[in-house]
């Protein structure tokens, strides 16, 4: 398998529901570096896995929704702990529309599974992998 990775980062605040969260459960921020992994059992006809520059400009415009937010107060996250976890999925979830909506080009419909990862802290992270 084939895989490229491209990074990027963005800021939140949120709180979490629960006595599980302890301090947690009031609102706080965390900066997010996030890792997208592409892979595809074999490369394009031009030896790439993905456009590196069009994967890096649709990640960016995934995570400029969610930068300098309070989770807390996005409507389809009412109700929702938004933990690292819960998050690599939003993000893998509309990574792959775009992939879909061919807003990564050509050479990304050849992209067989995706992982998002999201570092919360330099000792702590959270991923979701899945097919396409």
């Amino acid at each position: 398998m084939f895989r490229l990775c491209v990074r990027d980062h963005f800021m939140i605040a949120h709180s979490f529901n629960g006595e599980i969260f302890g301090p947690a459960q009031r609102t706080h921020g965390a900066t997010y570096v996030v890792d997208v992994v592409f892979q595809r059992p074999e490369l394009d006809e031009d030896g790439l896995v993905i456009d590196i520059g069009l994967a890096s400009e649709t990640v960016k415009s995934v995570l400029v929704g969610y930068n300098f937010c309070n989770l807390d107060e996005v409507p389809e996250f009412a109700g929702k702990n938004t933990t690292t976890e819960f998050m690599a999925k939003v993000i893998f979830d509309q990574l792959a529309k775009a992939i879909g909506e061919g807003k990564m080009g050509i050479t990304a419909k050849g992209i067989t599974h995706m992982e998002i990862k999201l570092h919360e802290s330099h000792v702590a992270w959270a991923s979701y992998e899945g097919a396409l």
